[in-house]
């Protein structure tokens, strides 16, 4: 029988080097996940939450490895020598600190282009070197471990092994507690130091000769300089010359609350745009959907004993129904928002149940029915997708009383070949409901007021007195205008297949841009 041809023999390993090496692929396989998440984050403030920034930062990190694959095969053909896999790793942790200091002027250069292609080249731009790099880290180790060709199965199988639980810890560790309880930069950051602190350790402990000691010695120290300097940009932008009471990261983005320096406004913000304004001083919402959803729900309701509320925002809306005397639920998705809510905003978490979890799961599990349901969740600029099909709107058909209303703040335009959200918004919710009613709120804010009643009539009169000075004009015109979406444009949205977020992405698009430029200028 014909022997196997032997590899080209490699010099033998300390024992010691060889589980470095392991300890090598399982790190950067952790960083590579711990990236590829939270560039999706980073770029979420400008371009949103929708799969195509999904898409895009997944596409451009398998992009990556193929490449960094590729050349770390070419590259330790050339030579074994572990200083080229270390400078690669060292390069990638100097190029994560860059992009954290370019990632703002970076991000507001790609909103030039459309959504798709403006999410591709901005995490092309921010991820693909480093990525790239870390990946160098499979075939070069795979190589330089190999001494023969009997021995390269069980070598691939355990390197894979390695860096695949690296990377599966790093999935975890990111998702499960860097994202809730640290910046995004400072998690970026801390993923550069700890590559940094992996090649100082090789060079100190197996390269202590080298005479790039020196010079990799001053390049990281730029590195870090730089890193702290995006961090920096990052904790003060998005202020626009307010005062910061609170930031607090969460897995559904960044939270901050920001006040006027004359503290006659406060703003609650979430991934840099604004959800809510507040008075503190008469406690009073600045903000018109606070207010149409709760008078909406009065206009078209009789009586209003039960509540529930899908998205607790900072618990404006539950507080007014629990203070008319109204046993209020609210289902909330993000475990952190309800204590933002109680230290700055003035909610109460005694006067309402708050349920931590999604609103579909709620509806499905629930078994009260309700006299009015809110559904007032929103990622960013848009709703969860899955809350606007006409399953889940049988979900909540199931939950109200005989004479309920769900009412339902939302975001689109009525123009032609910008309207296809609200048409299909509409023609789902006739598809399920007899009676539909809708408010166009002007710039984009639209309500809808959905019933099984035969007839669902006109909004009775109501007193705008309790609405706060500076917007009650805009809540009475809001309250007032009456419009029809026509339902042979759109589409009925189910589960199985809802492509709004691709067919809205022009309107979208736009709202995302103006939102996200916004950030620039001062209020």
């Amino acid at each position: 029988m014909k022997k196997t041809k032997s590899v080209a023999p490699t010099q033998s390993l300390p024992q010691g080097l060889r589980r470095f090496l392991y300890l090598t692929a399982a790190t950067t396989g952790g960083v590579i996940l711990i990236v590829e998440i939270l560039g999706a984050k980073l770029l979420s403030p400008f371009f949103g939450t929708s799969h195509f920034v999904w898409t895009a930062q997944i596409a451009v990190t398998l992009v990556s490895l193929a490449a960094g694959y590729y050349f770390g095969g070419w590259l330790v053909d050339r030579s074994t020598n572990l200083k080229r896999l270390y400078f690669c790793i060292l390069f990638a942790g100097v190029y994560l600190c860059l992009a954290l200091a370019v990632l703002r002027p970076m991000a507001f250069f790609c909103l030039d282009f459309r959504l798709a292609l403006g999410s591709v080249l901005a995490s092309l731009f921010l991820f693909f070197v480093p990525l790239t790099l870390l990946a160098v880290t499979g075939p070069f180790v795979i190589r330089v471990l190999t001494q023969s060709a009997e021995t390269v199965g069980g070598q691939v199988g355990r390197l894979s092994a390695v860096s695949t639980v690296g990377s599966v810890l790093g999935t975890l560790l990111v998702g499960y507690v860097l994202i809730p309880f640290a910046p995004n930069t400072v998690t970026l950051f801390s993923s550069a130091m700890v590559l940094f602190a992996l090649v100082a350790a090789y060079f100190l402990i197996w390269n202590r000769q080298s005479q790039t000691l020196a010079p990799s010695g001053v390049a990281l120290l730029l590195a870090i300089a730089t890193g702290l300097i995006g961090i920096r940009i990052d904790a003060i932008s998005g202020t626009r010359g307010l005062k910061e009471l609170a930031r607090r990261n969460s897995n559904f983005g960044l939270m901050q609350v920001l006040e006027s320096k004359d503290g006659s406004k406060r703003y609650y913000l979430n991934d840099l745009l604004t959800q809510n304004i507040y008075d503190p001083t008469t406690k009073q919402s600045l903000t018109v959907f606070t207010y149409m959803l709760h008078d909406l729900a009065h206009a078209y309701t009789e009586s209003i004993d039960t509540v529930l509320g899908i998205g607790l925002g900072v618990g404006i809306v539950p507080r007014q129904f629990a203070n008319e005397g109204a046993e209020v639920d609210v289902v909330e998705i993000n475990p952190r928002v309800a204590r933002l809510g109680e230290d700055f905003f003035d909610f109460d978490p005694s006067q309402v149940t708050v349920h931590i979890g999604d609103g579909r799961h709620f509806l499905n599990a629930s078994q009260k029915t309700y006299d009015v349901i809110l559904l007032d969740a929103f990622l960013g600029d848009s709703s969860p997708s899955h809350l606007m099909t006409e399953e889940c709107f049988q979900a909540m058909q199931s939950r109200l009383a005989d004479q309920g209303v769900l009412v339902i703040n939302s975001f689109g335009y009525f123009r032609d070949g910008e309207d296809f959200f609200v048409s299909s918004l509409a023609k789902t919710l006739r598809s399920v409901f007899r009676s539909v009613r809708i408010h166009d709120g002007g710039h984009g804010n639209v309500f809808f007021v959905a019933s099984d009643r035969e007839v669902l009539q006109a909004p009775r009169t109501l007193d705008f007195s309790h609405v706060h000075p500076l917007i009650r004009s805009s809540v009475e015109v809001a309250y007032r205008n009456l419009v029809d979406s026509s339902t042979d444009r759109g589409m009925r949205l189910r589960d199985d297949f809802n492509p709004v977020e691709f067919y809205d992405a022009g309107v979208r698009e736009g709202i995302r841009r103006q939102l996200a430029l916004s950030m620039r200028n001062d209020r």
